[in-house]
């Protein structure tokens, strides 16, 4: 069965963003002047999209290739291989100077506000700087223009323009990265753990925010983040990361309701639940993480999988169709249901 995007997850209606086998593979040098003795396998063949005004949250642990993901598709890493089409132009080949107008349709924000910011630079001159790179303000009147509608549509006060980074908090500087973001009127932003550094009550604020822009302004996002809770507030679908593969790819309610991967599984049970008694069976995975340097050969879960059997430590699996619009790269799934754990546990919750 093909990874291409096109066989499992794309809808009729083309997508804003697709990405198809995307490889990300960093070298290792041996010494300054050695040559290369292996490769860090950081993403190694993703595929998914995300349509217009839809929110795609892209989870796993720390280290399986998430935020490669999101620093690949805005080139600040050059892929490996593969592909990124972006409302139907292939932008992964493109040279830098091709490359310019189409940034403008990208924006991002980073985890940590503080360091995303210049220190030297007054919010005004940070906002500004994107609007006078792309050519949007023909004078300083059309430019004071989009200022102050930057500063009302993040909901901060026009006079914040004239102040520095750190006379702000943690929430409102974050406000201040979104403007930014917003600043070359994308239409995709990439939230790279975009609140992974605040508080809880900023995060709601800023989650908040970030679903009204989505309906105010049309805006597709990609939500990278670890925080199965928040995924869980504000996203439509899920694609779960394992050492740089996707895993399981879902809407929302049937992820969360029935995950159809063990990984999906044990991360889920490790969400608190508010209401007593209502808590996931905790699944807990035996060993750490294997190196992206040597994944292990067959599903790279195995050597952490409760329900490992002989053919997931030779067989790669491929991403299979579970449920309607639900895919998981799982061998169980193979067997008849009454064998698969996954089902049974299903069966049982219901």
């Amino acid at each position: 069965m093909s990874t291409s995007i096109r066989d499992p997850l794309a809808r009729a209606a083309r997508p804003l963003l697709q990405v198809d086998d995307l490889k990300k593979h960093f070298p290792i040098k041996a010494g300054f002047f050695g040559g290369t003795t292996g490769n860090v396998y950081a993403v190694d063949g993703v595929s998914f999209h995300v349509d217009k005004g839809e929110t795609l949250s892209l989870v796993g642990e720390s280290g399986c290739g998430k935020s490669t993901v999101g620093k690949t598709l805005l080139r600040l890493y050059h892929p490996t291989s593969g592909q990124v089409v972006l409302d139907g132009q292939r932008i992964d080949d493109l040279s830098e100077s091709k490359l310019r107008p189409v940034r403008r349709r990208i924006g991002v924000v980073f985890q940590d506000p503080f360091s995303s910011l210049n220190p030297r630079m007054r919010v005004r001159d940070l906002l500004a700087e994107p609007i006078r790179n792309y050519g949007l303000a023909k004078n300083s009147a059309e430019l004071d223009a989009r200022l102050h509608k930057l500063m009302d549509t993040v909901r901060l006060p026009r006079d914040a323009l004239g102040r520095f980074p750190h006379e702000f908090s943690g929430g409102q500087r974050q406000r201040i990265c979104i403007a930014r973001a917003l600043a070359g009127e994308p239409e995709l932003i990439i939230c790279d753990e975009a609140v992974s550094a605040l508080d809880v009550s900023v995060k709601a604020q800023i989650v908040n925010l970030l679903q009204d822009l989505q309906k105010e302004l049309g805006l597709a996002l990609l939500f990278i983040s670890h925080d199965l809770a928040i995924v869980e507030h504000m996203t439509h679908r899920v694609a779960v990361m394992y050492l740089g593969k996707i895993v399981e790819i879902a809407p929302k309610r049937s992820l969360f309701a029935a995950p159809k991967h063990p990984y999906t599984e044990a991360l889920l049970s490790a969400v608190p639940v508010p209401e007593p008694g209502m808590a996931r069976q905790r699944v807990i995975l035996k060993g750490d993480v294997p190196s992206p340097i040597k994944p292990p050969s067959g599903c790279r879960f195995h050597t952490r999988c409760p329900y490992v059997f002989d053919r997931c430590k030779t067989d790669e699996p491929r991403l299979q169709q579970t449920e309607p619009g639900q895919w998981a790269a799982c061998h169980l799934h193979d067997l008849p249901a009454e064998q698969n754990p996954l089902r049974r546990g299903m069966a049982a919750a219901a």
